[in-house]
């Protein structure tokens, strides 16, 4: 997209409060993880699984979906923390990788000794999916009461790359190539439903959590005619309306959409995999290891420099670009590289 349509494209959008908030967990230096919460929703995701140390266990608790970008230590090692913590809880969490990551998986499951799990009243259960080729993927469930055996899965098509559906938002991914395929990954929120208090007011309504029913019997696309809870004021009678006699209390616009890509080689074939995936996303995280002075050494360790990923942002029409996975031999310098690479997506 021309930069003269992106910046009118951008104008014309509507103002949003923002339903996903992403964390970069280490900052721009440390193991690659982004923690993307959702506004409202006691549910959380992952983009990369290393070190999470930082992470309190009680937003760790809330993770439900773990993408992983591919299996080198600092993407990965963080596996152990999130199995210790969750180990004694009934949940299910769904881990995403590249080919070759169930096996990686079942190796780190079955590093313990799970002799007792019959003493368990609670079940933990991870339902992994490995991307075997960019149309396809191949998944297994390992349950903490079955001692963490393999329990295979259907496979299934990617349609698009489309990876995870859920009702308020769907993932993607891209196959990359970093002398190991390694996933990018774009979130898009399905849609964004906007409540306006003004208008609440003139129906003479309350804000309260029964916001979050009708929000999501918008994004259901429910009939006109399905009945919505509303809470009651305190000593009050518990009422309902038709989804008709709400609509006017919100708006639907398109939602946001948040992008990762880390640990790439700079080739042409990766570039336009990468500017397909993340096309317009608001807020791209892109690893810039390397300075564009140290380009060779970027592509003998198949990273990307600050200069391709701020070039690869702009071409994409992202809005804006958080770049991160900076080699450490540029520590006290963050400043000049983030600088490389707003001239580059600046153009």
């Amino acid at each position: 997209m021309p930069p003269a349509r992106r910046e009118r494209a951008a104008a014309r959008r509507p103002a949003i409060r923002p339903f996903l908030h992403p964390t970069l967990v280490n900052g721009r230096y440390g193991d690659p993880v982004v923690y993307l919460e959702t506004l409202f929703e006691r549910h959380a995701l992952l983009f990369d699984l290393g070190d999470i140390a930082a992470l309190p266990p009680r937003k760790i608790l809330r993770i439900d979906q773990v993408f992983v970008s591919h299996a080198h230590i600092d993407h990965f090692v963080g596996f152990d923390r999130l199995l210790r913590l969750l180990v004694g809880r009934d949940k299910t969490i769904s881990l995403f990788g590249p080919a070759g990551f169930i096996d990686r998986v079942r190796h780190k499951l079955l590093a313990y000794n799970w002799n007792l799990v019959d003493r368990y009243i609670s079940d933990l259960v991870f339902e992994v999916s490995e991307v075997v080729a960019a149309d396809s993927a191949r998944a297994t469930r390992f349950r903490l009461k079955n001692a963490f055996r393999d329990e295979d899965l259907p496979a299934r098509p990617l349609p698009d790359g489309l990876l995870h559906v859920a009702p308020l938002f769907r993932v993607s991914t891209a196959v990359l190539a970093h002398r190991t395929p390694c996933l990018g990954f774009a979130l898009a929120e399905t849609v964004h439903v906007n409540v306006w208090k003004n208008r609440l007011a003139d129906l003479g309504l309350p804000v309260g959590p029964w916001l979050k029913v009708l929000k999501r019997a918008v994004v259901d696309e429910r009939p006109d005619d399905y009945p919505i809870a509303i809470d009651a004021p305190p000593g009050g009678t518990p009422r309902s309306l038709p989804l008709a006699a709400l609509r006017q209390a919100v708006t639907v616009v398109p939602g946001q959409k948040i992008a990762y890509v880390t640990d790439v080689a700079d080739t042409p074939a990766n570039r336009a995999a990468i500017v397909d995936l993340v096309a317009g996303a608001d807020i791209l995280f892109i690893e810039a290891t390397f300075a564009a002075a140290d380009a060779a050494l970027a592509a003998e360790r198949a990273h990307l420099t600050t200069t391709a990923a701020g070039e690869i942002a702009r071409a994409a029409g992202v809005r804006r670009v958080e770049p991160f996975h900076f080699s450490p031999r540029y520590t006290g310098h963050e400043q000049r590289v983030i600088a490389e690479v707003a001239a580059a997506f600046a153009g």
